[in-house]
């Protein structure tokens, strides 16, 4: 083989790899982040439409995002993963935790917007509206689901899905959906505080 060639070659060899290297990890937990806050919109939504009998606007932002979802998932894969084989343990932290969660979204946009996203003032045991003891209950178990089924699914599937795609494309729509995201938060900020 020529020395041009061999040059050739491992030119080649480092753009293949170049192509096909690994997001950073801020990126794939952004990606996470998204992927569950659509999730959690659809859910929302679904759980609405059931409920209600017609669509309804679900979530503070314009798009088809629930960041509470997203920032759960976040918290449960970068905090919770290691408890994958303790359910008991997962099951009351994860209550614990998402109860002080959903409290603290909840007085925040309370605060800052005058908006209340959820009320479970009917329900049994409530702490001012906030929170409830069924859905701390309902946290745990999600946690569990979650961490055991959901969460092991998605990260397959993601992995695969970014495999195929070169490394350049996923860094330029990493970055166009956070410019959405950033977007749809400053306005859709702006309109509750024009209310």
């Amino acid at each position: 083989m020529t020395e041009n060639a061999e040059i050739k070659k491992k030119s080649l060899i480092l753009k293949s790899n170049q192509s096909n290297k690994k997001l950073p990890r801020i990126y794939i937990y952004f990606l996470y982040f998204l992927i569950f806050a659509v999730v959690g919109w659809l859910l929302e939504t679904c759980f609405s439409f059931y409920a209600l009998g017609h669509f309804t606007k679900r979530g503070f932002l314009f798009g088809p995002l629930c960041p509470i979802y997203g920032f759960g998932a976040l918290i449960l894969i970068m905090f919770f993963s290691t408890y994958k084989k303790h359910n008991l343990k997962l099951f009351i932290y994860a209550a614990l935790i998402f109860s002080v969660f959903e409290y603290a979204v909840s007085y925040i946009m309370d605060a800052m917007f005058s908006l209340k996203l959820w009320d479970y003032t009917s329900e049994f045991l409530n702490l001012n509206g906030r929170i409830s003891i069924f859905y701390s209950f309902a946290w745990g178990i999600i946690a569990i689901l979650f961490i055991n089924f959901v969460y092991p699914f998605f990260k397959k599937n993601l992995n695969l899905l970014l495999s195929k795609i070169p490394s350049k494309l996923q860094i330029y729509t990493t970055y166009i959906l956070l410019f959405i995201l950033l977007t749809d938060t400053v306005l859709s900020s702006i309109k509750y505080l024009m209310m």
